[in-house]
């Protein structure tokens, strides 16, 4: 079986002949790595590609639409040689580093009231056309496809454009104070994700899964309660799930940091796979699989600072715990890091792990 046959064979019907590869290398690791030894194109001196060099099973094809309220407003406010400022179409402001990768800081948010989300942003969150790469989503499908590996559109989620455009501080007060809001702009959003990708699939072509990328939870913890998520955003993530799945595809929930009080809401919503399951806040993957291995493929869990700090034998004895512990479950599994992969990441220590994945593949 090809990487497209087993990744499709795991996500539908929960085994394999052998386990699954996927992993997220930083732009910024790829060219670190090339000092310690990865290998680079003669000609540009550019990385060569992650997916064929480690024999990842699954690629990115595209997706990613802009939703944003106002498309095309870019703002700068502030700049210096490391980093810029600026303003988006949602009204926020964020820190972005110019020469490595991290997360934005955040900065400002306009949208602090549910009258100013109504009055200045509301009616502009309208699916169209323009807010997607259609062509180039075309050609990445057919390019995937023909490398024989499991080809996959993405998306931010509903927790993340809100969070993006309420900030954390006025999101979390909505919870409690307006919760009416939260229900609106979950609604308008749930809406236009389904026509966007309504008319992405008509144009580009149906991928063989989706991913959905919010990050609920931080190293402590969800951000919010349980009960919370299942009242403000259960019924939209399954809406959304069920309207993907109306064309045949499955859908992988990616969420950040200690989500397992989140983990029923997903099961329950439908989703066909959880990654990354982040061990330093607190999750376990073999202890996720025991109670939800019937319902969710597992697709990540190899500790990144294991793989930042550990030793040769730490690396490969945790790669050996979860894929035998996955092995003697039955649980369907997908090898990769609990998060991505930082510059902080030594190639060689990566590259130990997937060889030895790779070893013993085979369920």
């Amino acid at each position: 079986m090809n990487g497209r046959e087993v990744i499709d064979s795991l996500l539908r019907n929960k085994k394999a002949p052998r386990m699954g590869l996927f992993d997220s290398p930083w732009w910024d690791t790829m060219a670190e790595w090339t000092n310690q030894g990865y290998p680079a194109a003669p000609e540009s001196k550019n990385p060569v590609g992650a997916t064929a060099h480690f024999g990842f099973d699954m690629e990115s094809a595209g997706g990613w639409f802009d939703w944003l309220p106002k498309q095309g407003y870019d703002e700068l406010l502030e700049e210096t040689d490391a980093w810029s400022v600026r303003r988006n179409g949602a009204g926020a402001a964020f820190k972005y580093w110019k020469h490595k990768s991290g997360t934005p800081e955040h900065v400002d948010f306009l949208m602090s009231s549910r009258k100013i989300w109504e009055r200045d942003y509301r009616d502009f969150v309208k699916a169209d056309e323009s807010r997607m790469r259609a062509e180039d989503n075309k050609k990445a499908l057919a390019s995937v496809r023909e490398r024989g590996l499991w080809a996959f559109f993405g998306s931010g989620g509903l927790w993340e454009c809100m969070r993006a455009s309420l900030g954390d501080i006025c999101m979390f007060e909505t919870f409690l104070l307006d919760p009416d809001w939260a229900l609106d702009f979950n609604r308008v959003y749930t809406d236009f994700f389904k026509e966007m990708y309504d008319m992405l699939f008509a144009r580009a072509g149906l991928p063989d899964g989706v991913w959905l990328y919010d990050d609920l939870a931080y190293k402590n913890g969800t951000y919010c309660s349980p009960g919370t998520l299942d009242k403000l955003f259960a019924p939209f993530y399954k809406e959304i799930v069920d309207h993907l799945k109306s064309y045949g595809l499955p859908v992988v929930f990616h969420c950040c940091g200690g989500m397992e009080e989140a983990l029923p809401m997903i099961a329950d919503c439908g989703f066909d796979g959880l990654n990354p399951m982040e061990r330093k806040a607190g999750c376990d993957p073999l202890k996720f699989a025991r109670k939800y291995k019937d319902k969710l493929v597992f697709i990540g869990g190899l500790s990144a600072v294991t793989l930042e700090n550990g030793t040769m034998e730490q690396i490969i004895g945790e790669t050996d715990e979860l894929m035998d512990g996955m092995r003697e479950m039955g649980a369907a599994y997908v090898f990769g890091s609990d998060h991505s992969l930082s510059p902080n990441v030594p190639y060689k220590n990566y590259k130990a792990a997937v060889d030895h994945f790779w070893s013993r593949a085979e369920y």
